[in-house]
């Protein structure tokens, strides 16, 4: 009796995740599949995917047609191609990458103009280049960092309250901030950065000293086989790498 009640309860369980699996694909809007689903997106972009799970992240932190968006430090820009398909013609996506130092080594990627190469393409039209550090010009729904976190703990003299704090000022009442990284080993501070990683923990506490409401994670991106202890870019877990995705808020008063 035992046995058969474990075994209907297993059942029960596995059902439950099957059920709750389903319902989060299910729960991703068209209009985020149709950017992810884009056929104008790079080949590259597009094989990454499985790994970096686009629509499920970007249907949980909730941007939506018509949204002003920054994407801040975008890399070639995988997020933002995609944020320019959610948002519309009626959206803005502000890509917001460093400003390139004039003394800047030949083989530094110059990411200002990975930026503009996309916003001068026609199809991402509603994609404008800023400047990290540089306030857009209109107040936003979505501020978005994603794996860059914990570059600016390895900067020279890191300042993540002024950083948070601007992110803060950019947003408008209820508007939405979301960090992504590479998780670093609970407790670790601010060593973990020398991995290339930063411990959630430490985000929260930075994030919110400076105003914001911690509203959840998604576990979408975690993977428990991550030890914590190799940098992100050992070929052993890398693209593989145990990430975390954080939600929070500016309080609409």
């Amino acid at each position: 009796m035992l046995r058969r009640s474990f075994t209907l309860c297993a059942a029960t369980a596995l059902l439950g995740l099957s059920a709750a699996s389903t319902f989060a694909a299910d729960a991703i809007p068209a209009y985020v599949k149709a950017a992810v689903d884009d056929a104008a997106r790079p080949e590259a972009d597009r094989g990454r995917d499985a790994n970096r799970k686009p629509a499920e992240i970007v249907a949980w932190a909730g941007l939506k047609p018509g949204d002003k968006v920054a994407d801040m430090l975008p890399g070639g820009g995988y997020f933002t191609r995609i944020f320019s398909g959610v948002v519309g013609a009626k959206g803005t996506v502000y890509a917001l990458p460093p400003a390139r130092p004039a003394n800047a080594p030949a083989g530094m990627p110059d990411f200002a103009a990975a930026a503009k190469k996309i916003a001068d393409d026609p199809h991402y039209s509603n994609v404008k280049v800023g400047e990290m550090g540089k306030a857009p010009p209109e107040k936003l729904d979505l501020a978005w960092t994603s794996l860059n976190y914990h570059d600016m703990h390895n900067r020279p003299n890191p300042d993540l309250t002024a950083f948070n704090k601007q992110v803060f000022d950019m947003l408008k009442p209820g508007g939405t901030y979301i960090v992504i990284d590479h998780a670093a080993a609970k407790g670790s501070g601010t060593e973990g950065a020398k991995l290339h990683r930063i411990d959630p923990e430490l985000v929260k506490s930075e994030v919110t000293s400076v105003g914001f409401k911690f509203e959840g994670e998604s576990k979408v991106l975690a993977n428990p086989a991550d030890d914590h202890t190799k940098p992100n870019s050992d070929s052993g877990i890398r693209g593989h790498t145990d990430q975390f995705a954080l939600k929070f808020s500016k309080p609409r008063s």
